[in-house]
């Protein structure tokens, strides 16, 4: 069975986990002595996840259906209208938000350890920290639960206007830039994202954008990466 990374996981989740590979091991030696050919019985992840940013290129992507299709990873403010599987957020003064909200108590978040909230319960924290943004952590977290496919949203990068102001759907509201002020310096964001592919090469990924949304040229040496337009992933999931 491939080896899992256990800091990825809660006490409860990796016993969970645990017991589940167990049984999948007894289960395919009991097969193998019965000498009965199956269906190949090695774990298998989900096939689908979702990555969701918070580039206005996702904007018009309804996020509850993307729940009824696969695991969804998201970051920061998007706790605030959307409850994603996974929540990433390493920036201190999100983290303080969202423990404020309560929110962590009853939905998964994941983040670095920092001495703001070392008292804060419930928190899932990354050992050791990655030091990245939290959109390329939200996406490293997915590829280490392994999946076929990793559909990347609102990894948007370049700034709005011709690459000059702030691209984000929370500008304005708490935590955030405004919408006037300028573009966010993205070459870490792109290398930390290059870096996770990279290091995935079985995984499928593949960023849904606008058409006329920005695609870093270092990002045609993957193979295993490729864009589609908003447009076509709404109907290739049939959303609304």
């Amino acid at each position: 069975m491939p080896k899992i990374d256990k800091s990825q996981y809660t006490k409860e989740q990796w016993k969970k986990l645990k017991l589940e590979r167990k049984e999948r091991k007894d289960l395919k030696r009991n097969l193998k002595d019965s000498s009965v050919e199956t269906i190949d019985t090695e774990p298998k992840f989900q096939d689908i996840a979702f990555v969701i940013g918070n580039g206005t290129s996702r904007s018009s992507i309804d996020l509850p259906q993307l729940k009824e299709n696969g695991k969804t990873y998201a970051c920061n403010a998007v706790y605030r209208t959307f409850s994603p599987d996974y929540l990433v957020a390493v920036d201190v003064k999100m983290v303080l938000e969202i423990n404020k909200a309560g929110y962590q108590h009853k939905n998964e978040v994941w983040t670095n350890p920092n001495r703001s909230y070392q008292r804060m319960q419930n928190l899932n924290y990354f050992s050791p920290s990655k030091g990245w943004s939290s959109g390329p952590t939200a996406l490293w977290l997915a590829a280490q639960h392994g999946y076929k496919t990793i559909y990347i949203l609102g990894f948007d990068y370049r700034g709005l206007n011709d690459g000059t102001t702030f691209n984000n759907i929370y500008a304005d509201t708490a935590n955030y830039k405004k919408s006037t002020d300028g573009a966010t310096f993205f070459g870490n964001w792109s290398r930390q994202t290059q870096s996770v592919i990279k290091s995935s090469s079985k995984i499928n990924f593949v960023r849904v954008i606008n058409k006329d949304s920005y695609i870093p040229q270092e990002f045609s040496k993957f193979n295993n990466l490729e864009h589609i337009t908003v447009e076509e992933f709404k109907k290739s999931f049939e959303i609304l």
